[in-house]
């Protein structure tokens, strides 16, 4: 039996956010805090009837629960996309993808051979939301030295 609609939206927030960052003044000031903002997103997102599907969502549930990639695929898509191309960002209270598996992650691409491993304390799974200005700097670094790359 489905959950009401607000343990669902609920039940997302707990999962992709830090209780810290929910809790938190609005970062735009049309809410009382980020958790609200987050909330009337996900609200007007589930009335999109044609964008948010039930197929959506079991076939996004199906590549999250099921996807694996091996030490050799890792190496290989390290090889072809280049290691200093290469970041890997994780929030230590990330519900969704514990922090062990980001650490697996940047080894096996190569964590010691130029992959850049951002571990951010307190942070949640969404780390464009809860740092958005720190996240826009990482990027820009990243294209700025991709770009430099040749």
């Amino acid at each position: 039996m489905p959950k009401p609609l607000a343990a669902q939206v609920a039940n997302v927030k707990a999962q992709l956010f830090s209780q810290s960052w929910l809790e938190a003044p609005d970062d735009y000031g049309d809410f009382p805090t980020n958790g609200d903002r987050f909330t009337s997103m996900e609200l007007s997102k589930r009335k999109d009837v044609k964008g948010f599907t039930r197929k959506g969502i079991i076939c996004q549930a199906i590549a999250a629960g099921w996807h694996h990639k091996s030490p050799e695929q890792l190496k290989e898509l390290a090889d072809k996309v280049g290691r200093q191309r290469i970041q890997v960002l994780h929030g230590t209270v990330d519900n969704m993808i514990t922090v062990p598996h980001g650490e697996v992650l940047a080894r096996e691409l190569g964590e010691d051979q130029g992959v850049a491993k951002i571990i951010v304390e307190g942070r949640g799974h969404v780390l464009h939301f809860e740092e958005e200005k720190l996240y826009r700097g990482w990027l820009e670094k990243m294209v700025e030295e991709t770009e430099n790359l040749g």
